[in-house]
């Protein structure tokens, strides 16, 4: 039997006690961030079995004991819950091209961006994808990710799709962080559809979707919903072919117009909506009447160079919010969870907690995973961070560009 005891724990952030579990935090519930100052924290197999102060009087008969001396902090692994980690070769030429005055969308217009992903994915086998993921992967652990959500979208063919998806269940079986699987295809139309979308979509619907099913290699369907790419009604049919296959929706939605992607995300019961640079008082309303989570990714605007998603207003809505890093190489070329902290509190105006309820409890929320991770409760997964010697939780985002973690606790291990 696997145990672990840590001592002297200068705060345990995240903490939920009782029977009841939360599903997300919203509204001004976002700015509190329940902790226990001067923690202890017990694991056994693998899951949290118990904490509370140094104070109280505990009694655990444990050889695998750390004492964090009262300098260290732990909180819940970070949950990021839009990715596309699984790409071929980096994009920094058109990033230099917008430098030089092009924009995204003229950049796509051209055959870059998500085409310039697709023809270089297509030209790269599933060994060299994988391996190149498995890096990346381990790359953001190291800075705190503890559970991660990533798309397809790179291949838009059959056989790149279904190896982006197959190099997504390889990568599932080789780290033993929760990863959930996104069906993306609907991203862009390749150029041999460029004017037939009809025929794109056929193809998705007819050939794609059945045999993503059948290998059972999706847990979500996702689609770019947005001018110049996917219309509300061809992202509706879509996502009702996916429902027929148990697939339930993501969206990518409103990053640089007013597209009615929020709307038909809600319409359909998305688990998430995501990006969200354009948000008026019709998307506020559409998000109060359903359960769908706004997903923002502030990293990818900064990138960009274009407007930061309005999170105070959807707060001060009694809405939830949830960050995600959007690590790709065309928009943001990063899944640096503490950078994107710092992006929240001094771009979106978030208060530190609210960046770190939206980066844990809400993006587990944003994958459906909020029962076994996201805060510091008993019976749930120990996915923990521990912190290095900080001063506070503010300090965090405060000190950006650096690392934060000094250890990442992954079902009660450590690695």
């Amino acid at each position: 039997m696997q145990h672990l005891l840590l001592i002297n724990i200068k705060q345990l952030i995240g903490v939920e006690k009782g029977e009841n579990r939360i599903s997300r935090v919203a509204g001004s519930d976002m700015r509190h961030l329940p902790s226990i100052d001067n923690a202890w924290l017990y694991i056994e197999n693998g899951r949290i079995h118990s904490f509370g102060t140094m104070e109280e009087e505990h009694f655990i008969q444990c050889n695998d004991i750390i004492d964090l001396k009262g300098k260290k902090i732990i909180m819940p692994a970070f949950a990021d819950s839009h990715t596309h980690l699984v790409f071929a070769g980096s994009r920094e030429g058109e990033f230099v091209d917008r430098i030089n005055g092009l924009s995204y969308e003229e950049i796509a217009r051209r055959g870059g961006g998500i085409l310039n992903s697709a023809a270089k994915l297509n030209a790269t086998s599933e060994d060299e994808l994988f391996h190149a993921a498995y890096e990346r992967l381990h790359r953001v652990m190291a800075q705190g990710t503890g559970s991660i959500e990533i798309k397809s979208g790179y291949g838009l063919s059959v056989e790149g799709e279904l190896k982006m998806l197959r190099v997504i269940r390889r990568l599932k079986e080789s780290v033993h962080i929760p990863i959930k699987a996104s069906f993306l295809a609907a991203h862009a139309y390749p150029l041999e559809y460029k004017q037939n979308h009809e025929g794109y979509i056929d193809l998705i619907i007819n050939t794609m979707l059945p045999q993503i099913a059948d290998e059972g290699l999706a847990d979500y369907m996702d689609a770019f919903c947005e001018e110049g790419f996917f219309s509300v009604d061809e992202t509706s049919r879509l996502l009702d072919a996916a429902a027929k296959y148990g697939l339930k929706p993501k969206i990518h939605a409103n990053q640089l117009h007013y597209s009615g992607g929020v709307q038909v995300g809600v319409k359909h019961n998305a688990v998430s909506v995501d990006h969200l640079e354009c948000v008026g008082e019709a998307e506020i309303e559409a998000l109060k009447s359903g359960n769908t989570m706004p997903t923002l990714l502030p990293a990818a605007a900064f990138f960009l160079g274009i407007q930061y998603q309005p999170a105070r207003k959807i707060i001060d809505a009694g809405l939830p919010v949830c960050l995600a890093s959007d690590y790709n190489p065309g928009s943001c070329p990063s899944g640096n969870i503490p950078l994107l902290l710092t992006l929240a509190c001094t771009q979106l105006k978030m208060t530190p907690e609210e960046a770190i309820n939206a980066v844990t409890i809400n993006g587990a929320a944003a994958m459906e995973l909020e029962q076994e991770i996201g805060t510091i409760a008993t019976g749930k997964r120990a996915n923990l961070i521990i912190t290095k010697e900080i001063p506070s939780l503010g300090y965090i985002p405060y000190d950006f560009g650096n690392n934060p973690v000094e250890k990442l606790i992954i079902n009660g291990s450590i690695i």
